[in-house]
């Protein structure tokens, strides 16, 4: 049944394999990042908002998937026993600026408060993990614009891990662990022209290690 909610679950879906969330899936097909965001698939006076065959077309041909792909995912062949997970697996989500936020995380370095949205993430593991949108091209060359890098708060972090690092009062930063201890951490930058930074550990909210990436 072609249904307005299935439809928008198979353009989640098909950006979901890419490792990009909704707007990231937007910029990738020539579209402003807001398209398909959750607050533009209902109308102000409530109706359902469909996506054009425009966008739709530009969806298929940014993941590379072909339309009876994507009638399978709206349509999805009924199975003969019932599937193991009805639910599809979220993490939280935002964009690094919004992230950036005060207030955004807790003290342990995970989501918090309002401002979080949740997208679908087939490989969500049993410990915390949240995904932010790679925003511009302050983390090149590793990470593009629209990347999606998913983060685990609780992991342990090890020597060259790449971790994304919350300083008291100032903005996220994505660097690459090369030293910690009792008293201080050594970051390195992702391009080698970029700075080292030696911090003392009172000056640092929260260390995480970037556990996946959409590249």
């Amino acid at each position: 049944m072609l249904s307005h909610e299935r439809v928008w679950a198979a353009i989640d879906a098909l950006a979901a394999r890419k490792g990009l969330s909704p707007s990231g899936l937007a910029r990738r097909a020539g579209l402003d990042p807001t398209t398909f965001n959750p607050s533009k698939r209902i109308a102000s006076d409530g109706r359902p908002r469909w996506p054009s065959t425009e966008s739709l077309a530009k969806v298929l041909e940014a993941t590379g998937a072909q339309l009876g792909e994507f009638v399978a995912l709206v349509s999805p062949v009924r199975q003969e026993q019932p599937v193991a997970r009805t639910v599809p697996l979220t993490i939280p989500f935002a964009g690094f600026a919004a992230a950036s936020r005060p207030g955004a995380f807790d003290s342990l370095g995970c989501p918090h408060g309002e401002g979080w949205d949740e997208i679908p993430f087939p490989d969500a593991a049993d410990y915390p993990v949240f995904a932010l949108e790679i925003s511009g091209d302050r983390q090149l060359p590793v990470y593009r614009d629209g990347d999606l890098i998913v983060v685990a708060p609780k992991v342990p972090i090890r020597r060259g891990d790449r971790v994304v690092v919350r300083q008291h009062d100032g903005p996220l930063d994505i660097r690459v662990l090369h030293r910690q201890t009792a008293r201080s951490i050594e970051l390195h930058p992702l391009a080698p022209s970029g700075n080292i930074l030696v911090l003392d550990l009172a000056q640092v909210d929260w260390v995480a290690r970037i556990v996946w990436a959409s590249q």
